[in-house]
């Protein structure tokens, strides 16, 4: 154990640059992922699924496959409980597997478990379907029409006048009058954003296990208390007798934060009485998650001085076959799809429109890159007719600190314009820039979560060393650090001697979600306060045990007149004969608001500016990128270190869907680029010679010491920055992503042939 006293930590843990907890283990293949978890007499499942997305199951033949050696069990639709057990976060729509029809590629008709995976893999190729291919819907054209089938039977579909459509829902939000504004300058435009998936490192895999009278999930899963929820609702049985272990994720994005093929996994699980494992093939990760493609048209009015008078947007997001949690994704960002602006006046219709492909899920930026897509090029166009700087038509139209643009939410709570000059000054925008060259810059913002209920236990020891229970999980994210430093400086420990335990529903308390860049602004806010309970219980002890009326909380240790009492002292009188532990329980929440469009007010704001200096090859396309700066308003930087990491890992990203990223499919729905090769990530090869991220740290956050939300920033506006350079490198303006290098090189030869 550190032999660091007390005194010694003032001031240098929160707000350091401290190493991630586990990051050795992550990096040197230590740490063990679900995967990894082997449970005794377990099971090994494997999927069934047709080439096609969408048909009509006519019959299933599984007696070939059950000759199988060491095959225990195929299980098919017909097998599933009736009425039919469904699942989803808003909706519950999606079945454990296809029932008599299939709606995307990659649905199961049918799973085999076996004593070994390969004979797992032997028997599912041994099981017939008999399945007839039908019409399928692939597009938002195709969803649209009023003669396509219907991705989901309306029995299914809540009563409502899209009940018989492919609209799952319509959303609309916006204030003033868009048809009443007379606009110097008006352009509209029609945008596209592609499907692109999460793919994180670790695969997707699953265990589920009856273990006495409780059904045991282990899952990779962002939300372990959801999922427990979501598996107790499937099976019939208490939350008490559902436990879910959730180990680090090797990496989520959104992709990991709700149910998949736990809920099928536990049916199965318990049928046999026997632990079950599912692996995923990579190509099979891409058959079940992925984010939502998007169709804006942005019509957008300006003023003589670059006033942005209006936003009128239409937005259609090709959700896929099953809801999952788009209908919130198409809400949410609709809300504040107009930017971190003034708007005169705004009108946003948004449709979640159903298809025959894999049910999309939540994404880091949760729908907003695909409005700032639009939006963030609509105003570098008005710049350019207008003949003001792209930079200086945006300061003209931020808000001030505590000014209100939203009419529903709180004011901004950031002096915004620092984050656009930092981005601007370090790109050097406004310097001469070479051949083939062009800059772009862009702003972004984000809402966080409106509800939130998180709850923390912190133990201190008798040693003075310190456990953290909390129910978030720890993607990559480095909420195990933070939350480390936290009680570290609270209750004067080296943070080596705090152990933060997560992911077990059976020993954590309850967490609603570890999304929307809430962990440390909504956990560690609940830390804190349990920290607060501990310094509250040693106060009372210290005013018993040393007859002192008020005891002052100092750094480190309590002054009870001329006393001075360490922290570590007090433990050792008090657990000095019997032992003991002191006990700090904290929680955070944040209500849902009934008269509130997205039921809640938001907490904090992500806003962010990214900037891009990049070079177009006009005889190839390609494009090199040789800087890239993200500016983000954190309020305060928990960890300088990690939040750099973050927004570096988020820009990374945003490269991937800007430049490369894209789902292609054949005429039957059917993924033709599921493989690490055929779908390009960015690597070491294509990240940006330079890449620099500015922090705005200001204090003025809701989350401890000050700080924002941070996770998702660095992610949101990178596309329309890239988007935007390559328009001044080429002169070509571009309205649909990936710019790919074929894209690029035909639309500048399509312009010199013009």
């Amino acid at each position: 154990m550190s032999k660091t006293k007390p005194e010694e930590l003032k001031g240098q843990v929160v707000g350091s640059p401290i190493h991630r907890v586990g990051g050795a283990e992550r990096v040197t293949g230590r740490q063990r992922y679900v995967a990894d978890i082997l449970i005794p007499n377990m099971l090994h499942a494997k999927l069934v699924k047709l080439d096609c997305a969408h048909a009509k199951i006519r019959s299933i033949d599984i007696s070939d496959a059950m000759k199988v050696s060491g095959v225990h069990a195929v299980f098919t639709g017909d097998d599933l409980p009736r009425p039919l057990v469904r699942f989803g976060p808003i909706h519950q729509d999606r079945p454990l597997m296809a029932v008599e029809e299939t709606r995307f590629h990659g649905e199961p008709v049918a799973i085999v478990v076996a004593d070994t995976i390969d004979a797992a893999e032997e028997a599912a190729a041994l099981v017939h379907v008999d399945y007839e291919v039908l019409p399928a819907v692939f597009t938002v054209e195709g969803a649209l029409d009023p003669e396509a089938p219907l991705v989901q039977d309306p029995v299914t579909r809540p009563e409502g006048r899209f009940q018989k459509t492919n609209i799952l829902d319509e959303y609309h939000f916006g204030w003033g009058d868009v048809d009443s504004v007379t606009a110097d300058l008006v352009i509209e435009n029609d945008y596209f954003f592609p499907m692109v998936t999460q793919f994180a490192i670790e695969p997707f895999a699953f265990m589920a296990a009856p273990e006495r009278d409780v059904m045991t999930v282990w899952s990779a899963v962002q939300n372990p208390n959801f999922l427990q929820k979501v598996i107790a609702r499937s099976l019939g049985r208490p939350l008490s007798k559902v436990r879910v272990i959730a180990p680090d994720p090797g990496g989520g994005f959104g992709g990991k934060q709700h149910a998949k093929f736990e809920p099928l996994l536990a049916f199965a699980a318990q049928k046999l009485g026997r632990g079950i494992r599912l692996e995923l093939s990579l190509a099979e990760s891409f058959q079940a998650v992925r984010r939502t493609a998007v169709r804006v048209k942005a019509r957008s009015g300006f003023s003589s001085e670059g006033k942005f008078l209006f936003q009128d947007l239409k937005a259609d997001f090709l959700i896929g076959a099953y809801a999952d949690i788009t209908p919130r994704i198409v809400q949410k960002s609709s809300y504040a799809a107009a930017g971190p602006y003034k708007v005169g006046s705004v009108r946003t219709v948004s449709r979640a429109l159903l298809s025959h492909t894999m049910p999309s899920t939540a994404f880091r930026g949760f729908g907003v890159p695909q409005f700032n897509w639009a939006v963030e090029n609509q105003i570098d166009l008005a710049s350019r007719e207008l003949g003001i700087d792209p930079v200086e038509i945006r300061l003209r139209n931020l808000p001030e600190h505590g000014e209100h643009f939203l009419p529903d939410d709180p004011a901004a709570d950031g002096q915004w314009d620092q984050v656009l000059r930092k981005a601007a000054k370090a790109i050097g925008w406004g310097t001469p820039v070479g051949k083939n060259r062009g800059r772009g810059i862009s702003m972004g913002i984000k809402m966080s979560a409106t509800t939130a209920a998180s709850y923390s236990i912190v133990r201190l020891h008798q040693d003075g060393s310190a456990t953290v229970m909390a129910g978030t999980s720890d993607m990559g994210q480095g909420a195990r650090t933070i939350f480390s430093q936290i009680v570290a400086q609270e209750l004067h420990t080296p943070v080596e001697n705090v152990n933060v335990v997560m992911g077990d529903t059976a020993s954590v308390p309850f967490d609603l979600q570890t999304t929307a860049s809430r962990s440390s602004v909504y956990m560690g806010t609940a830390i804190l306060r349990a920290c607060k309970d501990v310094q509250r219980q040693l106060k009372e002890a210290v005013a018993r045990k040393y007859g002192s009326g008020d005891p002052e909380l100092c750094e480190g240790y309590f002054k009870a007149g001329t006393r001075e009492i360490t922290f570590t002292q007090i433990l050792d009188d008090l657990f000095g004969g019997v032992s003991g532990e002191v006990i700090g329980v904290g929680s955070a929440r944040a209500e849902k608001r009934r008269n509130h469009p997205l039921g809640g007010h938001t907490v904090f704001f992500e806003v962010v500016c990214s900037a891009v200096e990049l070079e177009v090859d006009p005889e190839t396309g390609e494009t090199i990128i040789h800087k890239l700066v993200t500016a983000g308003d954190v309020g305060k930087a928990l960890n300088p270190q990690h939040v750099q990491m973050q927004d570096d890992g988020a820009a990374i990203m945003g490269l991937g869907h800007a430049v490369m990223e894209h789902y292609i499919f054949d005429d039957n729905g059917k993924l033709k680029n599921s493989s690490a090769l055929d779908y390009r990530i960015p690597t070491s090869k294509d990240i940006p010679r330079k890449i620099e991220s500015l922090l705005v740290e200001n204090e003025d956050g809701p989350g401890p010491y000050g700080s924002k939300g941070v996770a998702e920033s660095g992610l949101l506006t990178i596309a329309s920055a890239v988007g935007i350079a390559v328009h001044n490198a080429t002169g070509v303006f571009f309205q649909e992503l990936p710019l790919t290098p074929e894209r690029i090189w035909r639309a500048i030869a399509n312009k010199k042939r013009d």
